[in-house]
Protein backbone atom coordinates (compact mmCIF):
# COMPACT_ATOMS: atom_id res chain seq x y z
CA UNK A 1 0.00 0.00 0.00
CA UNK A 2 1.27 3.36 -1.02
CA UNK A 3 2.94 4.37 2.57
CA UNK A 4 1.56 8.20 1.32
CA UNK A 5 -1.80 6.94 2.58
CA UNK A 6 -0.92 6.83 6.06
CA UNK A 7 -1.27 10.68 8.19
CA UNK A 8 1.64 10.88 11.39
CA UNK A 9 -0.08 9.90 14.41
CA UNK A 10 0.99 11.43 17.57
CA UNK A 11 0.82 9.61 21.15
CA UNK A 12 -2.15 10.88 22.29
CA UNK A 13 -4.02 9.60 18.96
CA UNK A 14 -2.24 6.25 19.08
CA UNK A 15 -3.97 6.07 22.55
CA UNK A 16 -6.92 7.30 22.04
CA UNK A 17 -7.39 4.47 19.35
CA UNK A 18 -5.89 2.09 21.77
CA UNK A 19 -8.57 2.81 24.48
CA UNK A 20 -11.19 2.68 21.73
CA UNK A 21 -10.26 -0.76 21.08
CA UNK A 22 -10.17 -1.73 24.72
CA UNK A 23 -13.87 -0.46 25.30
CA UNK A 24 -14.95 -2.85 22.69
CA UNK A 25 -12.90 -5.99 23.59
CA UNK A 26 -14.05 -5.34 27.18
CA UNK A 27 -17.62 -4.88 26.30
CA UNK A 28 -17.23 -8.57 24.59
CA UNK A 29 -15.95 -9.94 27.73
CA UNK A 30 -18.68 -8.67 30.02
CA UNK A 31 -21.65 -6.63 28.86
CA UNK A 32 -22.28 -8.55 25.27
CA UNK A 33 -20.34 -11.91 26.71
CA UNK A 34 -23.47 -14.15 26.04
CA UNK A 35 -23.67 -12.92 22.24
CA UNK A 36 -20.00 -13.05 22.13
CA UNK A 37 -19.97 -16.49 23.59
CA UNK A 38 -22.91 -17.67 20.93
CA UNK A 39 -20.51 -16.29 17.87
CA UNK A 40 -17.69 -18.37 19.25
CA UNK A 41 -18.97 -21.37 17.55
CA UNK A 42 -16.53 -24.54 17.99
CA UNK A 43 -17.59 -26.35 14.75
CA UNK A 44 -16.83 -22.88 12.73
CA UNK A 45 -13.46 -21.79 11.33
CA UNK A 46 -10.63 -20.13 13.16
CA UNK A 47 -11.93 -17.07 14.69
CA UNK A 48 -10.69 -13.91 16.20
CA UNK A 49 -12.10 -11.29 18.34
CA UNK A 50 -11.34 -7.38 16.85
CA UNK A 51 -11.82 -3.96 19.03
CA UNK A 52 -12.32 -1.12 16.57
CA UNK A 53 -11.44 2.07 18.06
CA UNK A 54 -15.44 2.82 18.36
CA UNK A 55 -15.29 1.21 21.24
CA UNK A 56 -17.26 -1.88 18.77
CA UNK A 57 -16.25 -5.58 18.32
CA UNK A 58 -16.65 -8.30 16.03
CA UNK A 59 -15.66 -11.70 16.14
CA UNK A 60 -14.47 -12.47 12.31
CA UNK A 61 -12.07 -14.78 9.91
CA UNK A 62 -8.58 -13.46 10.03
CA UNK A 63 -7.63 -10.92 7.34
CA UNK A 64 -7.35 -12.62 4.10
CA UNK A 65 -3.71 -10.68 2.70
CA UNK A 66 -0.20 -11.50 3.78
CA UNK A 67 1.37 -9.64 5.65
CA UNK A 68 -1.62 -8.02 7.07
CA UNK A 69 -2.28 -4.10 7.55
CA UNK A 70 -1.98 -4.26 11.22
CA UNK A 71 -1.08 -6.93 13.70
CA UNK A 72 -3.86 -9.64 13.84
CA UNK A 73 -5.57 -11.01 17.07
CA UNK A 74 -5.12 -14.30 18.20
CA UNK A 75 -6.52 -17.10 15.85
CA UNK A 76 -8.65 -19.93 16.48
CA UNK A 77 -10.69 -18.74 20.47
CA UNK A 78 -13.81 -20.58 19.27
CA UNK A 79 -12.12 -24.10 19.25
CA UNK A 80 -11.17 -23.75 23.12
CA UNK A 81 -14.66 -22.35 24.14
CA UNK A 82 -16.47 -25.95 24.81
CA UNK A 83 -12.62 -27.46 25.90
CA UNK A 84 -12.91 -25.32 29.18
CA UNK A 85 -14.97 -23.62 31.87
CA UNK A 86 -16.44 -20.55 30.45
CA UNK A 87 -14.44 -17.99 32.68
CA UNK A 88 -11.24 -19.93 31.84
CA UNK A 89 -11.89 -19.54 28.38
CA UNK A 90 -12.58 -15.75 29.03
CA UNK A 91 -9.68 -15.21 30.65
CA UNK A 92 -7.38 -16.81 27.71
CA UNK A 93 -9.41 -14.30 25.66
CA UNK A 94 -8.58 -11.31 27.35
CA UNK A 95 -4.94 -12.28 27.56
CA UNK A 96 -4.84 -12.56 24.23
CA UNK A 97 -6.66 -9.74 23.69
CA UNK A 98 -4.45 -7.51 25.79
CA UNK A 99 -1.08 -8.54 23.90
CA UNK A 100 -2.87 -7.97 20.46
CA UNK A 101 -3.78 -4.07 21.78
CA UNK A 102 -0.43 -3.78 22.81
CA UNK A 103 0.37 -4.78 19.43
CA UNK A 104 -1.19 -2.79 17.69
CA UNK A 105 -0.14 0.64 19.80
CA UNK A 106 3.45 -0.41 19.26
CA UNK A 107 3.13 -1.12 15.67
CA UNK A 108 1.54 2.45 14.96
CA UNK A 109 4.81 3.56 17.37
CA UNK A 110 7.04 1.89 15.01
CA UNK A 111 5.36 2.85 11.58
CA UNK A 112 4.93 6.65 12.92
CA UNK A 113 8.33 6.59 13.91
CA UNK A 114 8.00 6.68 17.56
CA UNK A 115 11.15 8.10 19.60
CA UNK A 116 12.44 6.46 22.62
CA UNK A 117 10.45 8.73 24.64
CA UNK A 118 7.30 9.20 22.58
CA UNK A 119 7.06 4.95 23.48
CA UNK A 120 7.46 5.34 27.10
CA UNK A 121 5.20 8.09 27.37
CA UNK A 122 2.69 6.06 25.53
CA UNK A 123 3.40 2.95 27.67
CA UNK A 124 2.86 5.03 30.58
CA UNK A 125 -0.24 6.14 29.68
CA UNK A 126 -1.58 2.29 29.06
CA UNK A 127 -0.49 1.35 32.32
CA UNK A 128 -2.45 3.51 34.00
CA UNK A 129 -5.60 1.84 32.59
CA UNK A 130 -5.97 -2.22 34.09
CA UNK A 131 -5.63 -4.73 31.48
CA UNK A 132 -8.29 -6.66 29.60
CA UNK A 133 -7.71 -9.37 31.96
CA UNK A 134 -7.70 -7.74 34.68
CA UNK A 135 -11.61 -6.22 34.15
CA UNK A 136 -12.30 -9.83 33.72
CA UNK A 137 -11.12 -11.37 36.33
CA UNK A 138 -11.96 -8.76 38.59
CA UNK A 139 -8.13 -8.25 39.79
CA UNK A 140 -8.37 -4.37 38.87
CA UNK A 141 -11.41 -4.51 41.40
CA UNK A 142 -9.02 -6.48 44.12
CA UNK A 143 -5.91 -4.18 43.25
CA UNK A 144 -8.33 -0.76 44.57
CA UNK A 145 -9.16 -2.74 47.62
CA UNK A 146 -5.60 -3.14 48.28
CA UNK A 147 -4.97 0.09 47.93
CA UNK A 148 -7.33 1.75 49.38
CA UNK A 149 -9.18 1.38 53.00
CA UNK A 150 -12.45 0.35 53.20
CA UNK A 151 -14.57 3.51 51.97
CA UNK A 152 -18.02 4.49 52.44
CA UNK A 153 -19.45 4.35 48.66
CA UNK A 154 -23.49 5.76 50.02
CA UNK A 155 -22.46 9.53 48.59
CA UNK A 156 -23.72 10.03 44.93
CA UNK A 157 -23.78 5.72 44.28
CA UNK A 158 -26.33 5.21 46.44
CA UNK A 159 -28.62 8.33 46.57
CA UNK A 160 -30.81 7.50 43.71
CA UNK A 161 -31.37 3.76 44.62
CA UNK A 162 -30.79 1.01 47.21
CA UNK A 163 -29.17 -1.20 44.65
CA UNK A 164 -26.34 1.84 43.87
CA UNK A 165 -24.96 1.01 46.98
CA UNK A 166 -21.49 -0.14 48.21
CA UNK A 167 -20.54 -4.15 48.10
CA UNK A 168 -22.27 -5.54 50.84
CA UNK A 169 -18.85 -5.57 52.97
CA UNK A 170 -18.42 -2.36 53.10
CA UNK A 171 -22.24 -0.68 53.31
CA UNK A 172 -22.62 -2.58 56.39
CA UNK A 173 -19.54 -0.05 57.48
CA UNK A 174 -21.84 2.87 56.21
CA UNK A 175 -22.18 5.79 58.14
CA UNK A 176 -25.42 8.12 58.57
CA UNK A 177 -25.43 11.21 56.11
CA UNK A 178 -22.78 13.51 57.69
CA UNK A 179 -24.23 17.28 57.70
CA UNK A 180 -23.69 19.05 54.61
CA UNK A 181 -20.71 21.68 56.09
CA UNK A 182 -18.88 17.91 57.14
CA UNK A 183 -19.43 17.06 53.38
CA UNK A 184 -17.67 19.40 52.31
CA UNK A 185 -14.83 19.26 54.42
CA UNK A 186 -14.66 15.34 53.68
CA UNK A 187 -15.00 16.07 49.45
CA UNK A 188 -11.69 15.55 48.64
CA UNK A 189 -11.19 12.78 50.76
CA UNK A 190 -14.17 10.86 49.41
CA UNK A 191 -13.39 11.92 45.54
CA UNK A 192 -9.67 10.22 46.47
CA UNK A 193 -11.63 7.01 47.52
CA UNK A 194 -13.88 6.92 45.08
CA UNK A 195 -11.81 7.84 42.04
CA UNK A 196 -10.22 4.20 42.76
CA UNK A 197 -13.20 2.62 41.61
CA UNK A 198 -13.54 1.04 38.05
CA UNK A 199 -16.61 0.24 35.93
CA UNK A 200 -16.91 -3.13 35.54
CA UNK A 201 -17.61 -3.08 31.72
CA UNK A 202 -15.41 -0.05 30.64
CA UNK A 203 -12.74 -0.16 33.22
CA UNK A 204 -12.53 3.69 33.49
CA UNK A 205 -12.57 5.50 36.96
CA UNK A 206 -15.64 6.64 39.29
CA UNK A 207 -16.64 9.98 38.44
CA UNK A 208 -18.68 12.17 41.07
CA UNK A 209 -20.98 13.47 38.49
CA UNK A 210 -21.88 10.31 36.95
CA UNK A 211 -24.61 7.31 38.58
CA UNK A 212 -23.57 4.23 39.63
CA UNK A 213 -25.03 1.21 40.31
CA UNK A 214 -23.49 -2.10 42.28
CA UNK A 215 -24.20 -5.73 40.83
CA UNK A 216 -25.60 -7.96 44.04
CA UNK A 217 -24.13 -11.26 42.41
CA UNK A 218 -20.63 -9.99 41.72
CA UNK A 219 -20.23 -6.72 43.30
CA UNK A 220 -18.66 -5.29 40.99
CA UNK A 221 -19.81 -1.57 40.27
CA UNK A 222 -20.42 -0.04 36.86
CA UNK A 223 -21.69 3.43 35.15
CA UNK A 224 -25.15 3.59 34.81
CA UNK A 225 -25.16 4.52 31.26
CA UNK A 226 -22.38 1.36 30.14
CA UNK A 227 -25.31 -0.78 31.48
CA UNK A 228 -28.02 0.98 30.30
CA UNK A 229 -29.63 1.90 33.71
CA UNK A 230 -31.12 4.98 34.55
CA UNK A 231 -31.63 6.37 38.91
CA UNK A 232 -35.57 6.54 38.00
CA UNK A 233 -35.00 2.84 36.60
CA UNK A 234 -32.96 1.78 39.39
CA UNK A 235 -35.20 2.94 42.02
CA UNK A 236 -37.81 0.13 40.81
CA UNK A 237 -35.01 -2.85 40.86
CA UNK A 238 -35.63 -4.97 44.08
CA UNK A 239 -32.03 -7.20 43.07
CA UNK A 240 -29.94 -5.73 40.34
CA UNK A 241 -27.75 -8.02 37.90
CA UNK A 242 -24.98 -7.09 35.42
CA UNK A 243 -25.30 -7.98 32.35
CA UNK A 244 -22.80 -10.64 32.77
CA UNK A 245 -24.11 -12.34 35.53
CA UNK A 246 -27.51 -11.35 33.93
CA UNK A 247 -26.37 -13.44 30.85
CA UNK A 248 -24.53 -17.01 32.92
CA UNK A 249 -26.25 -20.06 32.45
CA UNK A 250 -24.94 -24.05 32.79
CA UNK A 251 -23.03 -24.71 29.86
CA UNK A 252 -22.70 -28.31 28.81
Amino acid sequence: MDSRTYNPRTVEEVFRDFKGRRAGLIKALTTDVEDFYNQCDPEKENLCLYGFPSEQWEVNLPAEEVPPELPEPVLGINFARDGMQEKDWLSLVAVHSDAWLLAIAFYFGARFGFDKADRKRLFNMINELPTIFEVVTGAAKKQVKEKSSVSNHSGSKSKSSSKARAPESQSRQSKPLQPKDEDEELDDQDDDEHGETLCGACGEHYGTDEFWICCDICEKWFHGKCVKITPARAEHIKQYKCPSCSNKRARP
